[in-house]
């Protein structure tokens, strides 16, 4: 529990000393679902939440898929982590060092949006979020970061009935880098003048999916033997004990 608690706060949390370690630990216990304000005092934030709520035809992931391949692959960005909610959607996770403006980032999430995603919907401006892993209040299932990989074969399944291994949550953090200032500055400036010029083509995602993805890029279309792979790569056992369908 202790790693996992400091993993979450060197990615998300604007506080060290908040929320407070036994709050947290209560919260990944599920004893109570925290509502955790990813904004500090400053108007600044390290984190931030880009949700994919349920959609047909598996369309939330395929989404999901060409947004975080677009920071990886177009933006140069480190790899963001993925959760499922615990009801209905799938949220990426992006982490900055230093925090950076709200305003800032919240144009940067409307041109990545309009660049990659334009028919998501408007997101909105709310920084408070149910930090995974937890428990969902109204579904009783549970929140939990997922190996990238392993998305495709949850696109039904966005909560576990089971509470996921602290040790595995942990694993899926500690490989992950957050977003410096230079690298957030070039992102946003290219961003910037993708809306300003004409709008390009994009592949279709089965398309963009089925294409040799580089190390670290989500996998939309993954083999079983690709995924034992994958987990193999981070030294973590692959199960699926805990993740029962709905």
């Amino acid at each position: 529990m202790e790693k996992l608690i400091a993993e979450l706060r060197r990615l998300y949390l604007p506080d060290p000393q908040h929320p407070s370690t036994a709050a947290l630990e209560d919260h990944l216990h599920g004893s109570t679902t925290l509502t955790v304000d990813l904004a500090g005092e400053a108007g600044t934030a390290r984190a931030m939440a880009l949700d994919f709520p349920r959609a047909a035809d598996d369309r939330h992931w395929l989404l999901l898929c060409d947004v975080a391949n677009a920071l990886q692959q177009d933006l140069t960005l480190p790899a963001p982590a993925v959760s499922v909610n615990g009801a209905d959607r799938f949220t990426l996770w992006l982490s900055f060092s230093p925090a950076q403006p709200l305003a800032q980032l919240r144009r940067f999430r409307t041109l990545l949006q309009q660049a990659y995603c334009p028919d998501l919907g408007a997101a909105p401006d709310a920084t408070e979020v149910a930090l995974p892993p937890c428990r969902h209040q109204a579904s009783g299932l549970w929140a939990a970061f997922i190996n990238p990989a392993m998305g495709a074969a949850l696109a039904d399944d966005l909560g576990l009935e089971l509470p996921p291994p602290v040790s595995a949550q942990a694993a899926f953090l500690q490989g992950l880098d957050s977003i410096s200032a230079e690298q957030f500055a070039q992102a946003l400036q290219q961003l910037e003048l993708q809306a300003a010029g004409p709008a390009a083509e994009p592949a279709p995602p089965t398309a963009q999916m089925r294409q040799p993805a580089p190390a670290g890029v989500l996998l939309g279309e993954a083999t079983l033997e690709q995924i034992v792979a994958e987990l193999h790569r981070r030294q973590i056992e692959p199960t699926l004990r805990h993740v029962i369908g709905r």
